[in-house]
């Protein structure tokens, strides 16, 4: 059966689970994540969890969260993972937007009255600290108030089934309000499995865990799929540079996945000495530029393999391949599992080398938002395939090169823009650290390119030098008309960078400031 709870697939007394720590590190068996995910199933039924009842998890990476995600989908539940730094605002649009049946919080929070608790507390969801209980060596559900719980019977166990929904997540509301995306049992093991066969994943792996796991790219990439496997993980509470290594080397990780924004942290960090054996390096979530993709193989020796992925594909779509295949800078590779198509406004498929929508068909893709029919009216096209709202286009050899957010192409007098190139090419500039070009209003062509720039530690650099610079490389029409110099991008929770609002961020100051 495609569930969750068939698909874990380890060897009883082999690590599943090491938690890291600088007094008494936790190392969980398979043999004992299984039992504590039963345990908690049951302590989930006794508070009256059953079918579709929405499970929230405001808690940190740790071994609670894990088994507390599993537990609910195990009870035909739907997990519901939220950022635990989120305001009080932000957890009461979740809660109320999702029906919360309880929300699960870290020990302490309800006496602290953390905005999770308040938020929860507005809308009458069931409040329950949960917690690694060391004494009793188990994961504790204490249940602060029952909510909209009280009064209702205890649950039987109950079995998923493939077609339940396993997890809900949020879209991230780059251009309208955040869609409800529910993924199946299925949708969630066919990811687990594209994922092993794209990797090679085996039970030898171990992989380094910085994603957080309210993101599909931690839930599925760095922590399913090698469950699905047999493998193991090392679950810091955060991604941290100056431990990284140490983890890495002490706790033999052999890979890691993660954004482009903590390869860059990585590559601005001590290399670690000697150099630990490191099988790849997965790159998502955001472009990664070919400048970063060549110093992460120089710097730390492994092939880099960037991907394709976003929520309503239960993450992965496309990768590029192991050694000795090919693998290619500024491309997000092959279709992985999964059926892939450009296609035009009218949903026919383009010849190759032409350029249009990334679309998608595969059993990983989520069947359409949650309620909310207009959205699902036009996110499909002919066939059944699924409109990612990318730009872009296959290469020679068919790997995909993503040009842009349909949204966020700059159109400059009728000129289609890819902002994702121009990122690239300002990325080669020796005194540049980071890049993000944008469209910005213009009376005389529609839009015009603006672009935010990062500087590398101790450089400098005037917005005539860099136009200059950038007008030998590209035609004098993607040459950025303005240019604001900061000192740190906008990003999300995640490292994951928006157009849309570094745009804001950027317009906003009363003009741009060079550093001259």
């Amino acid at each position: 059966m495609a569930t969750l709870q068939n698909s874990i697939n380890g060897a009883s007394s082999s690590a599943a689970v090491i938690i890291p720590s600088k007094t008494t590190p936790l190392t969980i068996t398979y043999k004992d994540l299984l039992a504590e995910c039963a345990s908690f199933q049951r302590k989930l039924a006794a508070i009256g969890i059953d079918h579709g009842s929405p499970v929230s998890i405001a808690t940190v990476n740790s071994y609670e969260f894990i088994v507390s995600f599993l537990a609910a989908s195990w009870q035909r539940g739907i997990a519901a993972p939220l950022n635990p730094a989120y305001k009080q605002d932000e957890f009461e649009f979740y809660i109320e937007d999702i029906k919360s049946a309880v929300v699960l919080v870290p020990k302490g929070a309800y006496k602290a009255n953390a905005p999770s608790v308040k938020a929860a507390k507005k809308f009458n969801a069931a409040i329950a600290e949960c917690y690694w209980d060391d004494a009793q060596r188990e994961v504790a559900l204490d249940v602060k108030e029952l909510g909209q719980l009280k009064g209702k019977n205890k649950a039987d166990i109950l079995q998923a089934q493939p077609d339940d929904v396993a997890l809900v997540l949020h879209t991230s509301g780059t251009t309208s309000r955040p869609k409800v995306v529910p993924l199946t049992h299925r949708n969630l093991t066919r990811t687990m499995k594209n994922i092993k066969d794209t990797y090679k994943l085996t039970a030898q792996d171990r992989t380094m865990l910085v994603m957080p796991l309210f993101h599909v790219h931690g839930l599925l990439c760095a922590l399913l799929a090698p469950l699905h496997c047999g493998a193991s993980m090392i679950v810091p509470t955060k991604f941290s540079a100056s431990e990284f290594w140490k983890d890495f080397i002490e706790y033999k990780a052999n890979w890691y996945t993660a954004v482009p924004t903590i390869h860059q942290i990585l590559l601005k960090s001590p290399a670690p000495s000697p150099m630990p054996n490191i099988r790849f390096i997965r790159s998502c979530s955001s472009p990664l530029s070919p400048t970063v993709f060549h110093q992460l193989e120089e710097k730390f020796k492994a092939p880099v393999l960037e991907a394709y992925a976003m929520t309503e594909a239960a993450h992965q779509m496309t990768s590029n391949p192991l050694p000795p295949a090919k693998r290619k800078p500024g491309t997000v590779g092959l279709g992985q599992g999964v059926e892939v198509k450009i296609l035009n406004d009218a949903g026919d498929e383009l010849p190759q080398g032409g350029e249009g929508e990334i679309c998608i068909k595969g059993e990983n893709v989520t069947k359409g938002y949650m309620n909310n029919p207009s959205a699902n009216a036009t996110a499909f096209a002919k066939g059944g395939f699924f409109r990612t709202g990318d730009q872009g286009k296959k290469d020679e050899d068919g790997y995909i090169v993503i040009t842009g957010r349909i949204k966020e192409l700059i159109m400059k007098g009728g000129e289609k823009i890819s902002p994702i190139e121009l990122d690239n090419v300002l990325t080669r500039h020796p005194a540049v650290s980071e890049a993000v070009s944008f469209a910005i209003p213009d009376e005389l062509y529609g839009q015009e390119i603006g672009v935010a720039i990062v500087l590398k530690s101790g450089a400098k650099l005037g917005q005539d030098e860099l136009r200059g610079w950038c007008s030998e490389r590209v035609a004098k029409w993607k040459v950025p008309k303005k240019i604001y110099f900061t000192e740190t991008m906008p990003k999300t929770a995640t490292g994951k960078i928006q157009r849309r609002i570094v745009a804001e961020t950027m317009q906003k100051q009363e003009s741009p400031k060079a550093k001259l």
